[in-house]
């Protein structure tokens, strides 16, 4: 995904899009497209620029990525990593702010992705094939996720925190799936017969003016699929003490 780790966009089409089935808009779930971090979604170089907002990834080996609308991007010939910022994402040609996105190859071999060379596009292992009809998923993003985190689905957003005793709040886990990298015992969170002594390091969604929110502490309260006391990710593991 061409956003950063964790972030969650609904993948859409439309008919006329043309191909509506490998032509990809993004809209960010629960709002903030405009003005959102767009990021490369492999390491390659800023090929070129066009309307409307748009440029062009040569990845090597072929392998192209289209990027439009957005209201600011890297300058062409910009070497990027993955994860590395290329844009932000706007309205630039469009009514409604999103992030359109291909991937192409150069069958013709002349060093250049074209519209005819568009394939349908894999993102994080999964080709898709929308169609103008639905359904439009929504994925969270792994790009540049950092090495040994597991992901967890929260189920409202959760205050972090700079210890697991609930000391100086950082800021907000939004809810959603979310990557936390340990676990420590701390502060019982409670409410009604739920609880949780385990606290979750992460990075937070939203940070305090001031404030720090890598490597905050958060509730495993929040956790949406387990039960008291319990801190596992989404495949039922454990989660290792930090």
């Amino acid at each position: 995904m061409p956003f950063a780790c964790g972030q969650r966009w609904q993948l859409t089409t439309y008919r006329g899009h043309n191909p509506d089935d490998k032509k990809i808009d993004m809209f960010r779930e629960g709002g903030g497209t405009a003005g959102a971090t767009v990021v490369a979604s492999a390491a390659g170089r800023v090929h070129q620029w066009f309307d409307p907002g748009g440029l062009e990834i040569d990845h090597g080996g072929g392998w192209f990525t289209v990027y439009l609308h957005m209201s600011a991007r890297a300058a062409v010939g910009t070497t990027v990593a993955q994860g590395g910022w290329i844009g932000t994402a706007g309205s630039v040609g469009t009514d409604v702010a999103h992030l359109h996105y291909e991937q192409l190859y150069d069958t013709s071999g002349d060093g250049d992705g074209e519209t005819g060379e568009m394939v349908h596009p894999i993102i994080q292992g999964t080709e898709y094939r929308l169609s103008p009809a639905g359904p439009f998923p929504i994925v969270a993003s792994t790009n540049a996720c950092a090495p040994g985190s597991y992901w967890v689905d929260t189920f409202a957003d959760a205050t972090g925190y700079r210890d697991a005793y609930m000391n100086d709040a950082q800021g907000l886990l939004y809810a959603g799936t979310n990557y936390v990298y340990c676990k420590t015992w701390g502060t019982e969170v409670r409410v009604g017969t739920q609880y949780n002594h385990w606290w979750l390091r992460t990075d937070l969604d939203e940070v305090y003016p001031g404030k720090n929110g890598r490597g905050a502490f958060v509730s495993a309260y929040y956790l949406s699929r387990w039960g008291n006391d319990e801190a596992r990710d989404n495949n039922g593991t454990v989660i290792p003490d930090c």
